[in-house]
Parts: C-alpha cells; sequence; structure tokens
C-alpha cells in the first residue's frame, strides 16, 4: 500500500486528485496537518456561508455547554470520539473497497449522520471528513497510530474556532 494514496487515481477514481499531495502522502506531519486543516476549514466555512446565505433560517446545531467544558467536548473529545469511529469504519470498508471509495463513503455517511442534528449541517460537514478520511487512510500506511492522530489533530484545529464560539460567545 505504500505510496498508493498520493498516487494518481485513473479512471472515475480520479476525484481525490485534486486534495493537496501533502494530505495524500504520509511524508511530512506538520505539513500535512496545517495543509489538511486549511484544506478543510476554508472550503467547510465557505459552505457554511453559502448555506447561510440560500437558507439563513435553517437551524443550525445547538451546543447546551459553555466555557471550558464546551472547548474540551468539541475541541478535544469530539474529534477523538469521532476519529476512533470513523477510522474503525474505514478499516472495515478498505477490507471491500478502494482507497477513494472508502474515503467518499466514510464522508458522505458522516455528513448524513450530522444531519440528523441540523438539517444542513451535513452538507457543511461531508468536506472536513473527506479530508479526515484522506488523512487516516494516506497515514495507515505509516501506523495504525499516525492514522488516528493525523485526523484527530486536524479535527481539532477544524473544531477549535467554532467550540470557542460556543464556549465563549461570537468573536465579533
Amino acid at each position: 500500500m505504500t505510496g498508493e494514496l498520493a498516487a494518481d487515481y485513473p479512471g472515475d477514481l480520479k476525484f481525490l486528485n485534486f486534495l493537496p499531495k501533502p494530505i495524500r502522502e504520509a511524508r511530512r506531519p506538520l505539513l500535512a496537518i496545517l495543509v489538511g486543516w486549511l484544506t478543510a476549514i476554508i472550503p467547510s466555512l465557505a459552505l457554511a456561508w453559502l448555506i447561510g446565505m440560500v437558507a439563513p433560517d435553517v437551524p443550525q446545531p445547538q451546543f447546551d455547554v459553555k466555557g471550558l467544558l464546551a472547548v474540551f467536548l468539541l475541541a478535544v473529545f469530539s474529534p477523538v470520539v469521532e476519529s476512533l469511529i470513523m477510522g474503525g469504519f474505514l478499516l472495515i470498508l478498505l477490507r471491500f473497497f478502494s482507497p477513494p471509495v472508502a474515503i467518499l463513503a466514510s464522508s458522505i455517511g458522516w455528513g448524513i449522520a450530522h444531519s440528523s442534528l441540523a438539517p444542513t449541517w451535513g452538507m457543511v460537514i461531508w468536506w472536513p471528513f473527506l479530508i479526515f478520511s484522506t488523512l487516516f487512510v494516506t497515514w495507515r500506511e505509516r501506523s495504525l497510530l499516525a492514522a488516528f492522530a493525523m485526523p484527530m489533530a486536524v479535527h481539532a484545529m477544524q473544531n477549535l474556532p467554532s467550540a470557542l464560539v460556543v464556549a465563549y460567545g461570537k468573536p465579533f
């Protein structure tokens, strides 16, 4: 499997080739985390803004926690638990499907799961989970620990700004 994810995919599976190579190569962990976070957060913020413009009255996810507990739950606990669940499912999916298909199935599944809490949330969440799933599959080449740690780190960075807003109110 070494180098498999960084390869250019043939045919219908080329949809992952547009992702930056640092998240498709198990080489430089800090660069992969930074690029993974930027690749996850910028499009998801753009999707959230677009959905907010098109459907401003659609309910948003509500969190009934504040302060440090909110930061812990959203930026630490959630990324750890969701990455463990995501990784477990990806390990199963990879037994039956190619990496790109497993990654896409994972991201769509997470979008659907988050839509159950707020209808449009899944439309935003699927993108970061595409990145998290890609990181998991990529870093699985190195080790199972790296496969779980890389998406956890990016997921925590992804959730931190929202966690701070939930914890302490709007920054502006």
